[in-house]
């Protein structure tokens, strides 16, 4: 059975610093029409970088949740960027970690209903501590937390940011 949808029209709503919203009109499988919301996302890559038995995670206010989220260091890709370059580049920035080897983890859509945004996840090779460079806007704490406590707080529900979890469930 064909369960592909062709566009009719492409709309834009908004177009943003991070993200443009667009509105399709599609036609369905069935000759149907209906109306598609698609968050257009540059995407991420993110990082699980493990040293002595604690891996790093970065601790930051989440605007649309209004609180704070212990997740890995991460970053939206710059346009025509490579992800595995943004990959070695967040880890420094956000975690002060520098290594010229990343390994792709896995490949995620964080929300295949609305949004065309893919998250790279890698894991950082052969590591050095180095610090910080944090961009202007841009406030976090760099923490690392060893590995058993880091199973509990995912058993406790204490980790919640997807890309995260993915990481460690991959990893711990």
């Amino acid at each position: 059975m064909n369960l592909d949808e062709k566009t009719l029209t492409a709309e834009y709503i908004y177009k943003g610093k991070i993200l443009n919203l667009r509105k399709d009109k599609v036609e369905l499988p069935n000759g149907r029409e209906a109306v598609r919301e698609i968050i257009e996302h540059s995407g991420g890559s993110a990082v699980y970088c493990e040293m002595d038995g604690k891996v790093l995670m970065v601790k930051q206010f989440r605007y649309p949740y209004k609180k704070q989220i212990l997740e890995i260091p991460a970053g939206k890709l710059n346009p025509g960027e490579n992800p595995e370059t943004t990959a070695i580049r967040e880890l420094e920035e956000e975690g002060g970690v520098r290594t010229k080897t990343v390994e792709l983890i896995q490949t995620v859509y964080p929300s295949t209903g609305y949004t065309e945004e893919i998250i790279y996840i890698y894991r950082a090779k052969d590591v050095v501590k180095t610090k910080t460079h944090l961009d202007l806007d841009e406030f976090l704490d760099s923490v690392w937390i060893d590995k058993q406590t880091l199973k509990e707080m995912v058993r406790k529900g204490e980790i919640n940011d997807a890309k995260t979890l993915i990481a460690l469930l991959s990893e711990l």
